[in-house]
């Protein structure tokens, strides 16, 4: 088996934080490289764990995670963000697709297949919003 691909886990909220990492216990394949609870947290962590996929809060303060993806993925072009929030996918921010991650995914929706799902398909280049 080849080595697990690394997750950065980038939330404001320390409960989410925790149920991501629960996510990813359940994720064959990943594992757990670290957390963010800011924006310019998560840019300063990709620079120093370089993750295989970061798992993006929208809303944060100091730095939104769109601007952060944007950041990060400008330096980092290999890395796959998916981001998470509370929104309805209908009103996601109009950069969110633009910001160079690959998925939106609401938080009530994330989950381990999903995760799969979306890393299986991060180079179709189609932004897909769950």
């Amino acid at each position: 088996m080849s080595d697990p691909r690394s997750v950065l886990v980038v939330d404001d909220q320390a409960p989410f934080r925790l149920a991501a990492r629960a996510v990813l216990r359940r994720l064959d394949g990943f594992e757990f490289a670290g957390e963010a609870s800011s924006g310019p947290q998560a840019i300063e962590l990709a620079d120093t764990l370089h993750p295989s996929l970061i798992l993006m809060d929208i809303n944060m303060p100091d730095m939104n995670g769109i601007e952060a993806t944007r950041r990060i993925v400008a330096g980092h072009p290999d890395v796959a963000v998916i981001l998470c929030s509370t929104h309805d996918p209908k009103d996601l921010p109009a950069e969110a697709a633009a910001s160079g991650a690959i998925a939106y995914v609401s938080k009530e929706h994330l989950a381990a297949d999903t995760i799969r799902e979306l890393w299986e398909t991060r180079t179709s280049g189609h932004f897909v919003s769950r």
